[in-house]
Formats: structure tokens, sequence, C-alpha cells
């Protein structure tokens, strides 16, 4: 943090001293001159403690995988919100164009996906320095029996390697891409015609299409279709159709100081160990990229968090919850791992404690099912304890969450805190939340109001905060507007 201070610092005297210059003694008749501020965003990122950041799903930018949010874009925006000390929070746009617009109009303040930096983009945004290097590649199928060949220049004498031999070829490309200018010109130069459909879906779904013979060529940037390629075999990647190209983010042409922030970050964090194992985790060791994208594709585009989906939605639906809140609150508890047991005893997917579990008939042979409906069951008595002067819906369900995970007791114990202290009771968000945080001090459990003592306040403050922004997660990635949302 010192030294992204520094350097906000440095740059502010910079510009200060800019501005100044030495002292005149002629006298110059003042007239105010009328001048709109200028916003600049990285004070405005600054001042909420928020960063906005756009990205698409797919299986190398961001995912969720066993209800774990990742991808490479998704971790490495992570880090830098963490170098600004904010939180983040991403939005999520499959259309490109909507994508530049949604940045133009500022509804965000960073578009951190894979841009390809064209000179026409350029004139309409601010590029960051190169997150990558990659080239643009010809998706094709390898021919039928490939496994049984012989020799490698028997798959190869069927595989299109010379650009030339894409004339007359049809062609499919994610609309709004700069695949689309690329073929455009490589028309020019093979002076033939190719034939370019825009399609809605996204590069990897025509990935998708070209291995199930849906089509038979689609362009990709390089480091996506290698991705894609260890998972399906059939394909092939190598046919290049341009040079070594940017990849970076974009920000708007307005905002350099943004940019310049971004620029210094990243000199620093591509110095690091963690850059190079953070790329080698999507990009480089693809075996396991295989496993992760075994289940990834099985889920892609069709709204699953995990194996118990459907009866997640059936519980959240007798409590009355958003089901991807519920699915939030389970992998906060187990991963969704249904043997899970904790060092005091909890137990199962929703970690009940052996008293909860006893009281609504679950052990150690109770199926998930039987475990979230008890789990629920729970947080529905939990939430009738609540007092009635909790009204806002959103608030009620963080005093319920904070109970499940340290119990009512001490909950009540942080409302008369609250009370005491000139706190509304009734809101958990910088209310009542700050007195459970502090309930582990002796001022605290001490007083006179506090009935249960001393808590660990820490972790269910924690608790509640990764709950709820796991939760925008889901809503973001699963049956959601992101943008408009």
């Amino acid at each position: 943090m010192q030294g992204k201070l520094s350097f906000i610092f440095f740059i502010s005297v910079l510009l200060l001293s800019s501005c100044l210059s030495s002292p005149d003694k002629t006298k110059v008749k003042e007239v105010p001159v009328e001048t709109e501020k200028k916003v600049d965003l990285l004070d405005t990122i600054l001042s909420t403690g928020k960063l906005i950041a756009l990205t698409n799903y797919s299986s190398t930018d961001y995912f969720v995988y066993r209800g774990q949010p990742m991808g490479y874009q998704y971790n490495l925006v992570s880090r830098f919100a963490g170098f600004l000390q904010v939180d983040l929070e991403m939005r999520i746009e499959k259309d490109l164009i909507k994508s530049f617009q949604f940045l133009d109009s500022g509804k965000v303040d960073l578009m951190a996906m894979g841009l390809t930096e064209t000179t026409e983009r350029k004139s309409k945004l601010r590029f960051t320095k190169p997150i990558m290097f990659t080239r643009q590649v010809l998706v094709q199928r390898k021919p039928e029996g490939f496994r049984k060949m012989q020799t490698r220049d028997e798959i190869e004498s069927h595989l299109l390697r010379n650009p030339l031999n894409l004339a007359k070829k049809t062609v499919y490309v994610h609309r709004g891409t700069v695949f689309v200018n690329r073929l455009k010109a490589l028309m020019n130069e093979i002076a033939d015609t190719i034939y370019i459909i825009e399609d809605e879906r996204e590069t990897e779904q025509l990935i998708a299409a070209v291995a199930n013979k849906e089509i038979d060529y689609a362009v990709a940037d390089e480091h996506v279709a290698l991705v894609d390629a260890a998972f399906y075999q059939n394909i092939d990647a190598k046919t290049f159709i341009s040079f070594p190209q940017k990849i970076a983010w974009a920000v708007r042409s307005d905002q350099k100081r943004l940019a310049d922030t971004i620029n210094y970050w990243l000199d620093k964090f591509y110095k690091t160990l963690d850059s190079r194992l953070l790329y080698n985790k999507y990009f480089k060791n693809l075996s396991s990229r295989r496993r992760v994208n075994k289940s990834l594709y099985n889920s892609y585009g069709k709204g699953h968090l995990s194996p118990y989906d459907d009866i997640i939605k059936k519980a959240a639906k007798r409590i009355g919850w958003d089901w991807r809140l519920l699915a939030s609150l389970i992998y906060q508890e187990s991963e969704f791992k249904p043997n899970a047991i904790s060092w005091v005893g909890a137990k199962g997917l929703m970690q009940l404690m052996p008293n909860v579990m006893e009281k609504y008939g679950v052990d150690s042979t109770s199926s998930p099912e039987v475990q979230i409906m008890a789990g629920t069951n729970y947080l529905k008595s939990l939430f009738r304890q609540l007092p009635d002067e909790i009204t806002d819906s959103t608030e009620r369900i963080k005093f319920v969450l904070a109970a499940y995970n340290t119990g009512m007791g001490h909950i009540l114990d942080a409302r008369r805190l609250a009370s005491k202290y000139q706190k509304n009771p009734n809101i958990w968000t910088d209310n009542v939340d700050y007195f459970i945080l502090h309930l582990s001090e002796k001022k605290y459990y001490n007083d006179p109001v506090v009935r249960n003592g001393y808590v660990r306040g820490k972790e269910t403050y924690n608790f509640v905060v990764e709950i709820c922004q796991r939760f925008k997660i889901y809503k973001t990635l699963i049956n959601n507007n992101p943008v408009s949302d």
C-alpha cells in the first residue's frame, strides 16, 4: 500500500508542478472563468472503495469451478484491486460491442479481458501495457480416425496450413471481434473470397461447434484455442493467420491516470513469482486444465454451480431465498463436499453441529438432500428468532447468516451494544457488524448488556461478507443481466 500511495502522490506532484509558473509582475485583470471539473476515475475508485471491472465468461477469463470463481483475467484484476485496497465488482458481458458501450457510458471502470490492441480501437480507448501476446489461429478439425493414422504427415495432409487454401471456405467468428478485419485483410492478400459468418456465439462456443462437427472453421486467439484443444482432442489450432498481437486491458480514453496506475502495477507484478505461477496455471499446465475443463464445459452456459443445484433450488424456495445465495452459504461451509467435517465437529454440506443434526434427524449416513433440507430448516428457525423490528429483508438475511455461524445469542448481544452506542440495531452493515467484530475485546464482552460473553467475531464478520460477495458473483454468472442488474 505504501508503494501505491507513493506512486499516486508522485503523479499528483508532477501534475501540480506542471500547473505552476514563475511569478509575473505584470498585473492582469482577473476574469472569472467557469470550467467543468473533470472527474478522475482513479480518485472515484479509491474514494468509493470499489473497482467495477468487466470481462467475459470463458474457460480462461472467468468461470466458476466447484463453486469457486476462477479465471486468468479474474485472478489478475483481483490482484490489482488488492493493490488498490478496494473491493472488486465483476460484470459479465458476452457481446463485445455492448462491452465497449458499457465502458464508454461509465457503467464499468475497466475492461479486464483479452482485448487485441488495434489502431482503430486505440483511437477510442486507452489501452494498458500488454498483459500477454498472442496470434490469431484457424481452428479446424483433425481428420476422422486421426488417432489410428501411422504418421504425423498423414494427419497433416488433411489439415489446412496455407492461408491461400481458405479461398471459398466459410469461417465463423464471434461478432465484434478483430477476427473479421483480419479475415478481410487476408481476402485481399490472397485475392479471393472467404465467406465470413459473424456469429452471436462466443469464441469458445464456436470452437466447440468445430469439435462437434457443426461448422468446419473458426478463428480464435492462440492462447484460448490451445487451452480448448487440451479438452477437445479432435481440433487443431496451429495454423496462424496473423502476426503476434498485443493483448491488453482498456479504460476510457480520458482516464490516463488510471491506465498509468495499472501500468505501474503490471510492471511490478510481472516480476513476481506469483505472476508466472498464475500464467502457468491457466495456459501452461494443460493436463490439469483438461480436468477442469471437463467439469466446466459440462456446465458452461447451463447455470450449474454444483452437483446439488436441483436440491438447493428446492430448499431455497421453501425459505424464500435466492437459490444462489443458499449455494454460496453451502460453498462457504463445505465447498459442496457432503462428507466434510470441521475441527469443531460440524458435519456435511451445511456443517451442522451435532445438537442441530440430532434435532433435525441428520446423521453421518444422511443423503445430500436430507442434509440441505435440515440446514434450511435451521435457517428458518433462526429467521423466526430475530426481532420483528428488523424489517429490511436483505439485512434480515445477513443477521440470519451471522447467527448461523456463531449462534443467535452473540447476535442479540451485538444488537444490544449497537443500541447502547447509538448505532442502528436493525441494520447489520456498518452498524451491528461493528460490534460482532469487536466482541473479542474486553471493553465489549464485559459490558453489562452482553449476556453471552466473548466471541471471535472476526470469523462471523468475514463469514457474512464472503457469502454476500460470492452471491453477487453467482448472480452475475447464473441467469442474470450482469451490467444492467
